[in-house]
């Protein structure tokens, strides 16, 4: 659709491990990758000053923060370390490999600083539109350990903050408990919810009663032995164990 109008898409990303191509090609991207002729790209990093007084070194995608036109395609998850995963958890997908890590390290000693981080991003990032994707959600123990659960929802706006309100109002979850949710109100940038339009379905029709959330909360924060661990997994994978998997072909 986005080509249709003129547009020019990429598939990007930042792995933790390994590089954005062998993402794709571990997730079968890469048949309609070729088809739509499709660019892959890894995301670089570039710091950028924000309005924060908390974040103003964020170091963010170069290429999402140049972009024209930003869509944000995040999945309704529960997070073991952050209760919920919706739209503005997931463009951390837009800071750069390493710095995940050193961010859980930095930040994530406090749940709530590590949620205003996060908002920072989103707000720097300033997505165009974001299209949630609740039509098989994530419960339980996630985002590695959950079940799938069929919610038939799907939830699209121009206003990222507004829309992961709604959601938390959806799956029935107090905003408090959700450390980004908590993190927009306190920074004043998420509506409250009798301010937010609701042109089709209004969430008290949607009211999921039973969402299982995780059955205990990780800590966010990575260990310094964990960070580097990390980092040396990351160059095994992108520089000896990738380009040996394309050289057995």
């Amino acid at each position: 659709m986005v080509i249709e109008v003129g547009g020019k898409p990429f598939l990007g990303d930042s792995p933790a491990f390994g590089s954005a191509k062998g993402v794709a090609v571990a997730n079968g991207y890469l048949p309609i990758l070729e088809e739509l002729n499709l660019p892959i790209i890894d995301f670089q990093g570039q710091r950028y000053q924000t309005i924060s007084d908390n974040f103003n070194h964020l170091r963010l995608s170069k290429e999402a923060m140049e972009a024209d036109v930003v869509i944000n395609l995040p999945k309704v998850k529960s997070h073991m370390q952050l209760t919920l995963t919706l739209g503005v958890k997931n463009l951390f997908g837009c800071v750069p490999g390493k710095m995940k890590a050193w961010w859980h390290m930095e930040a994530g000693k406090d749940a709530n600083r590590f949620g205003e981080m996060l908002v920072e991003t989103a707000r720097a990032i300033n997505p165009n539109l974001t299209i949630l994707d609740g039509i098989i959600g994530h419960e339980g123990n996630g985002p590695s350990n959950g079940e799938p659960r069929q919610l038939g929802i799907l939830a699209a706006a121009s206003d990222i903050f507004a829309l992961d309100r709604a959601m938390v109002e959806i799956l029935n979850v107090p905003p408090e408990q959700v450390p980004t949710v908590a993190a927009s109100q306190r920074l004043g940038v998420c509506p409250e919810l009798a301010d937010i339009e609701f042109p089709h379905l209004n969430p008290d029709l949607l009211r999921i009663e039973d969402w299982r959330l995780p059955d205990k909360l990780m800590p966010i924060d990575f260990g310094m032995p964990r960070v580097i661990k990390s980092t040396f997994k990351h160059l095994y994978t992108r520089f000896i164990k990738e380009p040996m998997s394309v050289y057995g072909k």
